[in-house]
């Protein structure tokens, strides 16, 4: 059995690269303005996206907030893009998570349960807000696709974090 170990709130976001559709790259760590990076489990689960839909409705709402959006899954090309295409999102996109990728990120990391669901390992969700100065402000990771955070509780947190320089929580040792 394989452990995954958490992001620690407070710390630098790690220097993952994931390749972009439509070209260059997401990088959530590089930046000077607030990011949030969803991880999604891929074109096989319809919760996610169902999730990424709200996302996507909210997409002016977080831009307004000075809150850059991307995505990405462990989905080959072909599949990220055809869920771009289909669902009609606007957020970058990235794809080919690695399992290393994955664990860097905390995130859970799940086994296909057949081949009609996907033909490689998987991202459960997470959810990673990084401030201007590349830390984890907020992080969320979940062992399913059932438990997710409430987007608009998300969006209302970083404006209050932003108004009232509202510190990073659990970080005591």
């Amino acid at each position: 059995m394989s452990m995954t170990m958490k992001l620690a709130a407070g710390s630098a976001f790690p220097p993952v690269t994931i390749t972009r559709l439509g070209g260059g790259h997401v990088a959530p760590a590089t930046g000077e303005d607030w990011r949030l990076l969803v991880v999604y489990r891929g074109r096989h689960c319809p919760l996610c996206k169902a999730y990424l839909k709200t996302l996507d409705a909210m997409l002016e709402d977080f831009a307004a907030a000075g809150v850059a959006v991307s995505v990405a899954s462990a989905d080959p090309e072909e599949k990220a893009a055809a869920d771009a295409a289909e669902h009609g999102w606007r957020f970058p996109v990235g794809f080919g998570l690695t399992v290393e990728q994955m664990q860097s990120l905390g995130l859970y990391v799940s086994a296909p349960r057949a081949p009609q669901e996907t033909d490689r390992p998987f991202p459960e969700p997470g959810l990673f807000l990084i401030n201007p100065a590349g830390e984890v402000q907020i992080v969320d990771v979940s062992n399913a696709p059932f438990a997710r955070p409430d987007l608009g509780a998300i969006l209302r947190g970083v404006k209050l974090i932003q108004d009232r320089a509202y510190p990073i929580r659990g970080t005591h040792i």
